[in-house]
């Protein structure tokens, strides 16, 4: 009888430590997957670590981009190609109006320099192989009917005429001025310094005929035409 206890014992014995041991296998696998987790968000957190600690860079445009701007900079070249014949035609009518004959060799050289200015454009066409072309530019269509609109409101052969003259002739310098900067600013921008370089030549020109109009009308027009007598 005892004999039969202690074996029964025994087994109670074992059965314990196989219950312990699974225990503890099941802890260490436990701990094993907790382990493997960790490793595993910290090797997601250090990817994403990574992806913050690249900069990004910067001044470099994709090529669809590069594409875009190039599109829109060759549409604005036919705008501003437009406006130049358009201008043309505008300093014509002007010089023939005008009665000073500093104001008249002025815009003389202005429209020179204009003829220039489209053997340029059609040079940065050519750049980007393609054809120069005109595309209706509204804008200098109203710029030069106003200045239309200041020859009916004032008398020939006055020197309100005259100051008349200038200041429109500047508000075409100005659109021109905006319109050659920002294209050429474009132009570097798609790492065409070729092209920038040659429109900068002309803004170049722009800037100085504004100026010396505005010299010719401090130092002569506008005295002079401060002195007539209102009708």
């Amino acid at each position: 009888m005892e004999k039969k206890k202690d074996e029964d014992k025994k087994k109670d014995t074992k059965t314990t430590k196989e219950k312990d041991s699974n225990t503890k296998s099941k802890a260490s696998d436990s701990k094993s997957k907790s382990s493997d987790k960790k490793t595993s968000n910290s090797t997601k957190t250090n990817k994403s670590d990574d992806k913050k600690s690249k900069p990004e860079k910067k001044g470099k445009l994709k090529e669809t981009d590069e594409n875009a701007l190039k599109d829109f900079l060759v549409d604005e070249l036919k705008d501003i190609y437009f406006a130049e014949h358009e201008i043309l035609k505008g300093l014509t009518k002007m010089k023939d109006a005008a009665t000073s004959d500093k104001l008249k060799k002025a815009i003389d050289l202005h429209y020179n320099q204009t003829e220039t200015q489209i053997v340029r454009l059609e040079e940065a066409f050519g750049m980007f192989d393609e054809k120069p072309t005109k595309k209706k530019c509204e804008a200098i269509i109203g710029i030069l009917k106003e200045g239309d609109d200041i020859l009916e409101d004032t008398d020939e052969g006055t020197m309100v005429r005259d100051a008349a003259i200038i200041i429109a002739s500047q508000k075409v310098e100005h659109y021109e001025i905006a319109t050659y900067g920002s294209l050429a600013e474009l132009a570097r921008t798609i790492d065409r310094d070729d092209v920038a370089e040659v429109l900068e030549k002309t803004l170049t020109e722009e800037k100085e005929t504004d100026v010396s109009l505005t010299e010719l009308a401090v130092d002569k027009i506008n005295e002079a035409a401060a002195q007539e007598d209102a009708d």
